[in-house]
């Protein structure tokens, strides 16, 4: 760690990832994208930060227990950006794939990790893009079953 308390590698603090994502500058975003933190920081930044949790959304290594509260934040953005995270489990899918919104549930049925049962869900989509890239995925693992 630096003398200043500025994490070499580890995010120390909520203020610490606000103040990387304020500014213009791209290495101290690149920072707030990449670090860790701890649990308590990002609970911290979800609970006092709200226009910083696209930012926490966005971080490679936020926990799943962040995700989760994410994935009904009332913010489409930060339920966008939750749903296009690959580490996403299909018990939190399955609740996006209810969203309010239309591109959420669209980065929900392009998921690789989305189940059938929810995709099959999805076929009934109010938007068409949603329901056509359902089909798509379904009748992609339906080719590739029958190939096996």
């Amino acid at each position: 760690m630096l003398k200043d308390g500025v994490g070499g590698g580890v995010i120390q603090s909520a203020e610490e990832f606000v103040a990387l994502c304020d500014g213009d500058n791209r290495d101290e975003q690149r920072r707030a994208s990449l670090e860790p933190a701890s649990l308590e920081v990002w609970t911290e930044l979800v609970e006092r930060y709200p226009d910083a949790r696209v930012w926490v959304a966005y971080n490679k290594t936020v926990p799943l227990e962040i995700l989760r509260v994410l994935a009904s934040d009332p913010d489409s953005a930060v339920r966008h950006m939750v749903a296009m995270k690959r580490k996403l489990t299909p018990d939190i899918l399955e609740g996006m794939a209810a969203d309010s919104d239309e591109s959420v549930r669209l980065q929900v049925a392009r998921h690789r990790r989305t189940p059938r049962s929810v995709l099959e869900r999805l076929l009934a989509d109010d938007w068409s893009e949603v329901r056509n890239l359902a089909r798509s995925r379904i009748e992609n693992d339906d080719r590739s079953a029958s190939s096996d």
